[in-house]
């Protein structure tokens, strides 16, 4: 990924976020944007924010689970797939809790 086009379109991110704070696409886009740019704590910074506004919002919790894996946190990601089973199985999501689970089974 350009570093350039990252910047950029982050910039455009945070530019929307401040007239929608609380919108969770956005949040969820930024803390993509950090989790591309190797930012883990801002990463989590945000998909924590998603998940505190919506507990159901099932794939800020596998991403969160992602990141913690990259950050060499194999405890927490085990906890964060855990949560989004149960948010998943909360909401109904099958698809979600499936994956989950799949990703979860590969850490244990």
């Amino acid at each position: 990924m350009n570093f350039m086009l990252t910047s950029e379109r982050m910039k455009s991110l945070q530019r929307m976020l401040q007239k929608e704070p609380d919108d969770l696409f956005l949040l969820y886009a930024i803390a993509l944007e950090h989790k591309k740019a190797d930012e883990f704590a801002d990463a989590l910074q945000y998909l924590e924010r998603v998940v505190n506004k919506d507990p159901l919002y099932c794939v800020a919790y596998q991403q969160a689970a992602q990141v913690h894996e990259l950050a060499g946190n194999v405890a927490a990601a085990k906890q964060a797939y855990q949560d989004g089973i149960a948010a998943a199985s909360r909401k109904g999501d099958l698809h979600a809790k499936e994956e989950m689970e799949s990703a979860l089974s590969m850490l244990e």
